[in-house]
């Protein structure tokens, strides 16, 4: 007996079982595709999404790779020349010594560096924007920026103003390292001195002060005197980052050449402190968290370099190294010197013209040479002048006569 309508309906005759077993099979197709349907989406989500991802990722590592470019470049070793200027030298006689004949009578040599920015950059023609313009000056300002060299060339300094970046240096050795020799007996190894920044800042007031004479007080040996220093010599100087074929090859290259005294006025004061017409050496800086090497540096209170220094400069906490880093860097990083108690390494290099030429390179040791001996013709007012000194108030037979005094 038929139980349902399609049943009835074949009895009847109406439909055929062939019909009721298509009507009663399960609709396969339309579910399959709507199922494959589905699974596309989920993949074009799946793929979509892990774009989008890597897309964001990719641009946080650019940003960071940026911001560590940035950084390196801030704080990294940027080859050429990174500062130039003026150089001036002094000592002071010991305590209670009037007279100095020798450089047993020394308590100090100093090396005294005001940088100045490039020649180049205080032309008229780049500076008066207000000024009609002059092909001739513009032209001539143009050759000095495209000479050969000319990022060495310090610009001339006509002002009386105290207000002027500078840094005392000491010297351990009491004169200069000798580029003719050699450093222990038998060693092939150029002489080796250090020096510490005794004093840096903006304003050579306080910087006279302290060179100017004067006398103190003791409670066991009463009132004592100490002379005022005395100018030695006055020049010009570059500081040259050398880029090596690997990153422990880099070298700091820092020349000198002389304008006051002329060479022919040099005398045994300048020969006796290791001054030559002109000379260079080979600047390191010592990791002030490194062990001390000498009873010098044990004695001397180091520098306090922020943090950033410590890991940037120095690597300290960096795999592979001690945990205070690298001991001694090229002194090309300016940052390093601007601080009371930095300890430096002055490794002999080469001396005369030539020899400053092959430090400093691509033609920055000639045009520093024909600066300073354009400079030889200044006076010794203006000399004193450009530290803000008059005259009387240190001593110029050293510089004028190459005598001791």
């Amino acid at each position: 007996m038929p139980t349902t309508r399609q049943q009835t309906a074949i009895a009847e005759g109406k439909i055929s079982p062939d019909e009721e077993h298509a009507s009663t099979a399960p609709r396969r197709g339309r579910r399959s595709s709507t199922v494959k349907q589905g699974k596309k989406r989920e993949a074009e989500q799946s793929t979509e999404e892990p774009k989008a991802e890597a897309e964001e990722h990719v641009s946080k590592k650019s940003k960071t790779e940026d911001k560590s470019d940035m950084e390196e470049k801030r704080h990294g070793f940027e080859p050429g020349t990174v500062e130039r200027g003026h150089i001036y030298f002094l000592y002071r006689p010991r305590v209670q010594l009037e007279e100095v004949e020798s450089t047993d009578d020394i308590r100090n040599f100093h090396m005294l560096l005001v940088p100045r920015p490039p020649e180049f950059t205080t032309q008229p023609a780049l500076q008066d924007v207000g000024k009609k313009f002059d092909p001739s000056e513009h032209e001539e300002a143009e050759m000095k920026v495209l000479a050969s060299g000319a990022d060495a060339v310090p610009a001339k300094d006509d002002s009386r103003s105290t207000k002027k970046h500078y840094r005392l240096i000491t010297l351990g050795k009491k004169r200069l390292p000798d580029p003719e020799n050699s450093g222990a007996q038998g060693s092939r190894r150029k002489e080796t001195f250090w020096a510490v920044v005794t004093a840096a800042g903006d304003d050579l007031e306080s910087l006279k002060k302290g060179l100017q004479e004067k006398s103190y007080e003791t409670k066991t040996r009463g009132t004592r005197h100490e002379g005022a220093s005395r100018l030695v010599a006055r020049g010009d100087y570059a500081i040259v980052n050398s880029e090596g074929k690997t990153p422990s090859s880099r070298e700091t290259h820092f020349g000198y050449h002389i304008s006051h005294p002329s060479p022919k006025d040099m005398g045994d004061v300048q020969e006796s402190l290791g001054i030559s017409a002109a000379s260079s050496y080979i600047l390191q800086v010592k990791n002030p968290q490194a062990p001390a090497t000498g009873p010098q540096q044990a004695h001397s209170k180091p520098a306090e370099y922020p943090s950033w220094v410590m890991h940037d400069v120095f690597g300290q906490g960096k795999r592979g190294r001690e945990g205070y880093g690298l001991r001694f860097v090229p002194g090309g990083t300016l940052e390093l010197l601007d601080y009371k108690g930095a300890q430096l390494l002055l490794i002999a290099a080469r001396e005369g013209e030539e020899g400053l030429e092959r430090s400093l390179g691509e033609g920055r040791g000639t045009a520093l040479s024909e600066a300073s001996e354009k400079e030889a013709h200044a006076s010794i007012q203006q000399v004193f002048d450009e530290l803000g000194l008059e005259m009387g108030e240190l001593p110029a037979e050293p510089v004028t006569e190459g005598t001791w005094v």
